[in-house]
């Protein structure tokens, strides 16, 4: 069974900054989970593309984005391997998750980046001693919001086309 698709948040004049950028990031994180949606332990660990990464790498290596933008990077806190996602060749670790664990990885992340983000103002600068080691190249807080949508969007996309090339679907609801 999948989770229902959130809402596209349409961009309209706001007055909250924050909320908007939370529910985007939101939405693709909905998008990524609904594409997880039927596909077998072979699709989800096999790849479809010549770079070889997987479905299930691709989960991976998003929620780590979100750890090391956030946790490691903005709130300067150390963590234990930050680029755990990561193989010796550039690719992406591949675990062997179902679907329902992947769709947790995804919801905790969530839940760690709006705690995070709701507790700070937009413009707070990252802390040094995590990601940073000098204060004049740490982000801001809203810098970050918008790579991780970057991120997120670009690699959706890159999961349409795997989920394409598996059994036809496309779209933002699988």
């Amino acid at each position: 069974m999948t989770s229902p698709l959130p809402r596209f948040p349409e961009p309209a004049s706001t007055p909250d900054l924050r909320a908007l950028l939370l529910d985007y990031l939101d939405f693709f994180r909905g998008v990524v989970a609904g594409k997880l949606a039927g596909l077998s332990p072979a699709d989800l660990t096999g790849s479809r593309v010549p770079t070889a990464w997987t479905p299930a790498g691709l989960v991976h290596h998003l929620v780590n984005v979100e750890r090391r933008w956030l946790v490691w990077g903005f709130l300067g806190e150390p963590v234990d391997d930050p680029w755990r996602d990561a193989t010796d060749d550039g690719g992406w670790v591949t675990l062997e998750l179902d679907v329902d664990e992947l769709r947790a990885l995804l919801t905790d992340a969530a839940a760690r980046t709006r705690e995070i983000v709701e507790a700070h103002p937009l413009t707070d600068v990252a802390r040094v001693g995590g990601r940073f080691t000098d204060q004049a190249v740490a982000p801001q807080l809203q810098w970050i919001l918008l790579h991780l949508l970057q991120e997120y969007a670009r690699h959706t996309g890159h999961l349409d086309i795997a989920r394409e090339l598996v059994d036809g679907s496309t779209g933002e609801a699988g």
